[in-house]
């Protein structure tokens, strides 16, 4: 009797260590995704359910209630450097990403409160922003739900919330200009001054180009027979000054510096740019 108790303590044991070991995949994974943005990233960390046969909007997730969006744990948004949503001014840090979906309208919400997965958990005295945005329908269904960074530019992107055929978004805007038109004039300063960045900011930026064709005039003095983007973008930034002959000239010591450097796509470029002159 004592050696099957021991047997059968030990075969208890094993199968209880057993389940313990046991891993399974979630039914909501969790994403965290980070995006470049401004001079920083934004990150944002998300679990995703299915919509596994089941309707969603104003069932599984109720109308004007606060819903964690997403499942699980809370959904949160990291900003790594200030930011305004909707006029308002956020500061870098950690955030709650909240909504109220609705029929007709959803309330985005950025909150101070990052641990919110219930609406009674949910304290309006910590909002940061509310947005109100009209939902679209989408033409296609979203099985899982998704969050993504789209449209995406230096100083903008929207924050997309899609799920069945359900989408709603909102802008982000961050200051990119001032930071770094001040880095440059504190640059500018210096010794070693990157004259193909600043004028290259200059020209994407349509800022005073004849400042960036003394720029990238000195940038091509460091480089006269190498770095064919240099001299593509002097080309640029000619035909945008409207100096036609110029840019002939330059287009075509681009293409044979290119050539040399063996860079076939700034060959093209330029031999692109030369079709709009004649």
């Amino acid at each position: 009797m004592k050696q099957l108790l021991t047997t059968a303590i030990a075969v208890f044991t094993l199968l209880n260590m057993s389940a313990q070991q046991l891993t399974t995949p979630a039914p909501s994974p969790t994403q965290t995704i980070k995006q470049n943005f401004g001079l920083s990233a934004i990150e944002l960390s998300y679990s995703r359910p299915s919509m596994k046969g089941r309707k969603i909007f104003g069932d599984l997730v109720p109308f004007g209630q606060v819903w964690r969006t997403g499942a699980n744990a809370a959904t949160t948004i990291s900003f790594g450097d200030e930011v305004t949503i909707n006029g308002t001014k956020i500061p870098a840090g950690k955030y709650g990403l909240l909504t109220i979906p609705g029929e007709k309208e959803w309330t985005i919400i950025i909150s101070k409160q990052t641990d919110v997965t219930s609406p009674d958990a949910y304290k309006q005295d910590q909002d940061i922003v509310r947005v109100t945005v009209a939902p679209q329908t989408m033409p296609v269904i979203m099985e899982t739900f998704t969050i993504s960074f789209d449209f995406m530019k230096s100083n903008s992107c929207v924050l997309s919330i899609l799920w069945d055929k359900t989408w709603v978004a909102f802008e982000i805007t961050t200051d990119v200009d001032s930071k770094v038109m001040k880095s440059i004039d504190n640059i500018m300063n210096k010794d070693n001054k990157p004259y193909y960045a600043a004028a290259s900011y200059y020209f994407d930026n349509g800022k005073d180009m004849s400042q960036a064709l003394s720029w990238v005039n000195k940038a091509v003095e460091a480089t006269p027979n190498a770095q064919p983007w240099v001299h593509t973008l002097k080309t640029r930034i000619l035909v945008k000054l409207g100096k036609k002959e110029e840019a002939i000239a330059a287009a075509n010591n681009a293409i044979r510096i290119a050539k040399e450097t063996k860079y076939p796509e700034f060959v093209k470029q330029n031999e692109d740019i030369l079709k709009t002159l004649k």
